[in-house]
């Protein structure tokens, strides 16, 4: 991820992009994938470049779960909510590693910087039952392996 966020940056990223050119949503997810959210002022440049409203572009944005407005947390937990993990107590490990970090479903803690959101089955059935952490797959988990891996990331190992 690039933390070089300004005008500048965006502005070049988006230079292919073109107004009346169903654009939006690509603009978004180049920012994204590049700084790890969208912030206030790269929405105000993307309804510059694309010459729509700061309102048009905010609205197609949260429309989307997809998108933060935050900058993300050091470490991402994705937990799979398909169904061969939900089979294989994939809700007693998630509920485990919530315990572990004493916190909600998708609610982002400081310290250390931990996330752990509802995630949609990627395909790897046969890793079930299995989390992402920062989008690699560690699967085939038991309740202690991952209050295991819990511990370990609140402790910054």
């Amino acid at each position: 991820m690039n933390n070089n966020y300004n005008k500048d940056s965006i502005l070049k990223l988006l230079d292919p992009l073109t107004p009346d050119n169903a654009d939006l949503l690509e603009a978004l997810h180049l920012i994204q994938e590049n700084f790890g959210y969208l912030s206030k002022e790269a929405l105000e440049i993307v309804g510059e470049k694309l010459s729509l409203s700061v309102a048009h572009v905010y609205g197609s944005a949260t429309y989307y779960a997809d998108f933060r407005f935050e900058p993300p947390p050091e470490t991402i937990i994705g937990w799979c909510s398909g169904p061969a993990c939900l089979l294989k107590n994939g809700i007693g490990i998630r509920d485990a590693m919530l315990a572990v970090f004493g916190t909600e479903l998708g609610q982002q803690l400081d310290n250390p910087s931990v996330e752990i959101s509802m995630a949609q089955c990627n395909g790897t059935c046969e890793q079930s039952p299995q989390i992402w952490i920062n989008e690699k797959v560690v699967g085939k988990l038991s309740v202690s392996k991952a209050i295991t891996i819990a511990r370990d990331i609140k402790e910054g190992k």
